[in-house]
C-alpha cells in the first residue's frame, strides 16, 4: 500500500527544512564574523595614527587608482603588502614614512600618456599616518593575497 503525503506533512517538511537552513546560514554568518574580527584584522593594534592614515587614504581617494587586498581600481599597484615588498620591518615607522614620502615625491608629473601619481602636498605628519596605515594593512592576515613574485 502506498502512503500519500498530506498537506500538514508537506507543511512540516517545508517549515522544518526552512528552519534548518536558516540556522545553518546564521551559524556560518556568526563564524565568518568571528573569523574576520578576531583572526584577520588585528583590530587591537589600531592606533590613532593608523586611523588618521585611513582617513587620508579615503580623503585622497587612493582607492580610485590602488587596491588593498583586491578592493579598488587596478590602475596602480596593490598596496596590501607594499611595506613587505619594500623591505620595511613592521616596527620601522620612520623608515616606512621615509620610503613612502620619497616614493610619492619622486613620481613624475606632466608627462602626457603616462600613468602618474598625483602630488598631494602631504605634511610629514600625514606621510607618517599614511605609512602607519599601510604598515597596519601589511599585518592583516590576507591569506597570501596579493601573490608576490617568487622569481
Amino acid at each position: 500500500m502506498r502512503e500519500v503525503m498530506t498537506k500538514s506533512m508537506a507543511r512540516n517538511i517545508f517549515y522544518g527544512g526552512s528552519l534548518f537552513f536558516i540556522l545553518i546560514f546564521l551559524g556560518l554568518s556568526a563564524h565568518s564574523h568571528f573569523y574576520i574580527t578576531n583572526t584577520s584584522t588585528n583590530a587591537e593594534t589600531l592606533t590613532p595614527s593608523v586611523i588618521a592614515g585611513k582617513r587620508i587614504w579615503e580623503e585622497k581617494t587612493c582607492i580610485n587608482c590602488h587596491t588593498i587586498m583586491g578592493e579598488g581600481a587596478y590602475f596602480a599597484p596593490e598596496l596590501a603588502n607594499v611595506m613587505t615588498r619594500w623591505g620595511i620591518e613592521p616596527d620601522d615607522h620612520e623608515g616606512a614614512k621615509d620610503a613612502l614620502s620619497g616614493w610619492m615625491q619622486a613620481m613624475p608629473t606632466g608627462i602626457e600618456g603616462r600613468r602618474q601619481m598625483p602630488h598631494f602636498d602631504l605634511t610629514d605628519e600625514q606621510f607618517q599616518e599614511l605609512a602607519d596605515f599601510l604598515l597596519w594593512v601589511d599585518t592583516i592576515d590576507a591569506q597570501n593575497w596579493p601573490p608576490t613574485d617568487a622569481g
